[in-house]
């Protein structure tokens, strides 16, 4: 492991603290995203072909 720098330490940490977050907010958005027709279509086909088997 690299020594920490203790000039860098305190923003490195704040950085990673900012990348956490705005993943989190960009996962939340996604998950609360509808899912699109197509989508929906295709499932709703492959549920049909598994159910013929």
């Amino acid at each position: 492991m690299k020594p920490v720098n203790p000039k860098t330490g305190a923003r490195s940490s704040a950085i990673k603290t900012q990348i956490d977050e705005n993943l989190k907010r960009v996962y939340q958005q996604a998950l609360t995203e509808e899912v699109p027709d197509r989508f929906v279509e295709l499932l709703a086909q492959l549920k049909a072909k598994e159910s013929q088997q």
